[in-house]
Order: C-alpha cells, then sequence, then structure tokens
C-alpha cells in the first residue's frame, strides 16, 4: 500500500467544485489526512472554498486557489495567469497530487501539470501516460463512494462515509439570533430551501407554497424558509403565494449560520442542492426533491433519516442546466407526496397528523 510504503512531505488535493460536492469529499480527506498525519495536505479549490476549507483545517493544512485550465469549465482560462499558476505550483514541488475532480476527462491533464513525484486520480476510457496509481471511474457508485475510492487507492485506512459539517460558536449565535424571530416557541421547526443553482433542479414555487402550508396545518408546523443572496427572488416568490406567515431568512445567514440553523430545526426539505448535504452532516431529519441529476450519485446514504422523493421520467437523468422541454421530473412531483414521506419522518419534537 503507498500510505505505508512512502512518506511524502506535500500533497495536493484538487477539487474545484461547489458545496455539496465538497461535502460529499470530506470523508476522503478525512481518509487521506489518516493515510498521511505528518504530510502537509494543500487543497486546490474554487475561492469560495476557502473560508469552508479553513473548517477543515484537521485535514487539510493550506489552501490554494485555481485559476483556471483548458477544458476545465468552472473557471475562465486566461492563459498567462494559468502558465503563472503551473509554474508557480510546480516550484512549490509536490510529492503527491491526488485528483479528486471526477472522471479524469479533463481534471487529470491539469493534475499531471503540476508536476508531483506522483499523481493519482480516475480515468476514463485508457490509461493516461504520467498517473502513478489509477482506476476507472467508477460512474456506478454513489459520489461519497467515488471519492473515497481515491483514498483506498492510496492504501489510507479510514474509509467512513459520514458527512461532516463542525460548527463553532459564532454560528451557533447567528443561528440562535435569527430563530429569536420565530412567533412562536413550540415545535417543529421546518425549514424549506426552495433555490437551487441550476434552474432545472428547482421544485416550482406553488407546490413550495403549497407544501409549507400544509405543513404548517399538518403538524402545527413553524415555516422558515432559507437560501442564498440570488436565490432571494425564488423564495420570495414561494412566500408570496402561502397562506401562512414564513421566517423568511434568505440572504440572511452565513455559510455557517445556515449549517447551525439546520442543526436546530426538526425537519429540512430541500431541492437537490448544497443545504441538502449540510442537512445530512448535520444529522437533521431531511428531504430531498429529486429532478434531472442521478439520485443514486448524489442521495444520502441513509434514505430512512434522509429519504428522497422523486419521479421516474424518460429523460431523466440528465445534465441540463435549464430544462428544454417542460420540467416533467420535477412538475409531476405533487405537494401531496412529500407529506406523505414527512408523515414517516420522526420529527424531534412535537409534531401533528395529515392523514394522508
Amino acid at each position: 500500500m503507498i500510505a505505508r510504503a512512502i512518506a511524502p512531505r506535500r500533497i495536493a488535493i484538487f477539487r474545484a467544485l461547489y458545496l455539496g460536492d465538497l461535502l460529499l469529499a470530506i470523508p476522503a480527506l478525512r481518509g487521506v489526512r489518516a493515510g498521511f498525519p505528518d504530510a502537509e495536505i494543500t487543497f486546490i479549490g474554487l475561492p469560495w472554498a476557502q473560508l469552508f476549507m479553513q473548517r477543515f483545517h484537521h485535514y487539510v493544512d493550506r489552501f490554494v486557489e485555481f485559476v483556471g485550465f483548458p477544458g476545465i469549465g468552472e473557471v475562465d482560462v486566461v492563459p498567462e495567469r494559468t502558465s503563472s499558476f503551473i509554474n508557480e505550483q510546480r516550484a512549490y514541488g509536490y510529492d503527491l497530487v491526488i485528483q479528486m475532480h471526477g472522471s479524469g476527462r479533463t481534471s487529470n491533464p491539469f493534475a499531471l501539470a503540476l508536476g508531483a513525484k506522483m499523481t493519482v486520480g480516475y480515468y476514463e476510457g485508457q490509461l493516461p501516460a504520467g498517473l502513478t496509481l489509477a482506476a476507472p471511474y467508477p460512474d456506478d457508485q454513489p459520489e461519497v463512494y467515488r471519492n473515497l475510492g481515491v483514498a483506498k487507492l492510496l492504501g489510507c485506512p479510514a474509509y467512513d462515509p459520514t458527512l461532516e459539517f463542525p460548527l463553532c460558536q459564532q454560528d451557533r449565535a447567528e443561528a440562535s439570533t435569527l430563530l429569536a424571530s420565530l412567533l412562536r416557541t413550540d415545535r417543529p421547526w421546518i425549514g424549506l430551501h426552495t433555490g437551487a443553482r441550476p434552474p432545472a433542479r428547482r421544485w416550482p414555487a406553488d407546490y413550495f407554497a403549497h407544501l409549507a402550508d400544509s405543513l404548517a396545518l399538518c403538524f402545527h408546523a413553524q415555516i422558515l424558509l432559507t437560501g442564498s443572496p440570488a436565490e432571494a427572488t425564488i423564495v420570495d416568490a414561494v412566500a408570496e403565494q402561502m397562506t401562512i406567515h414564513p421566517l423568511n431568512l434568505a440572504g440572511k445567514t452565513s455559510l455557517g449560520g445556515l449549517a447551525a440553523l439546520i442543526s436546530e430545526l426538526d425537519a429540512f426539505v430541500s431541492n437537490d442542492t448544497g443545504p441538502a448535504h449540510i442537512a445530512t452532516a448535520v444529522d437533521t431529519p431531511s428531504i430531498t426533491i429529486f429532478g434531472p441529476a442521478d439520485h443514486r450519485r448524489w442521495a444520502a446514504l441513509d434514505q430512512t433519516r434522509h429519504p428522497i422523493v422523486r419521479h421516474t421520467v424518460e429523460c431523466s437523468p440528465c445534465g441540463y442546466w435549464q430544462c428544454p422541454i417542460d420540467h416533467r421530473c420535477l412538475r409531476l412531483i405533487q405537494p401531496e407526496r412529500v407529506i406523505e414521506v414527512a408523515e414517516r419522518l420522526h420529527f424531534r419534537k412535537g409534531g401533528g397528523s395529515c392523514g394522508v
């Protein structure tokens, strides 16, 4: 096993993706740290991830902002900037680069360009020259296990898929201040996250509004609406169609404050997006509404505490940012189906029954 045979001083892990993608990679980072406890581990990611990775300082020592590379769509490529970045990283002298950015089709060339003594990752098709350790991309596995598979390639001993999101006192204080605005102190408190970066993953606003009113009636619940500043318009559209008065927190939480808030809820209902994975990480019972994305890849492993709702259609899964037809994968999921699933969740406190 490579983890036992070598002692790299400097390791770089590349995964320039978004919130849910990184949460599902944390178990693999935990495994790499267990395999190389004395190494300096650098995480190369998108700019937003710098503060996120500070929460995982026990796994990652250093953060480097990814500036773009041909074929990798997350950042626009400026040739001079990319060339300078590659030269800087090569000069830093990584002993081991771990490619944890998908199948490797576009990311292996970047990982290899860093010039480490060893480069490890998945590949599609023919094995590319230069990879020290590699395996065919396991596209039939849940995402968390795909990431853990890279750590396993290295012989790292930890293989625990449990998600985590460390909370600090400031996070909890922020959540406490926001929760003080609730109209009542009784439970249950149910959060709804009605946005998602791709419009194709957004359940209709009127469906969310109907669901919120039904949950309030069925469980005598207080409804909280969450969302980023960019999702405020989406959240407002839901609130305007509700008959009850929700606590609208769109744009009012930091990432840590949102996680702390979710940790205090009795249930959380979300589109297939990053906060759904936060609910899993902080162990709040949750329901995720799946549309075009592959639920086999992205759904929580524990389907009892974190069930999903989806409607099988012939065109799903797909990778469209916006549905080019009639959004049938989400439009055909009626609010009553989500309420039925909510009936089976074990809320920590309170709760009535819809009788559906």
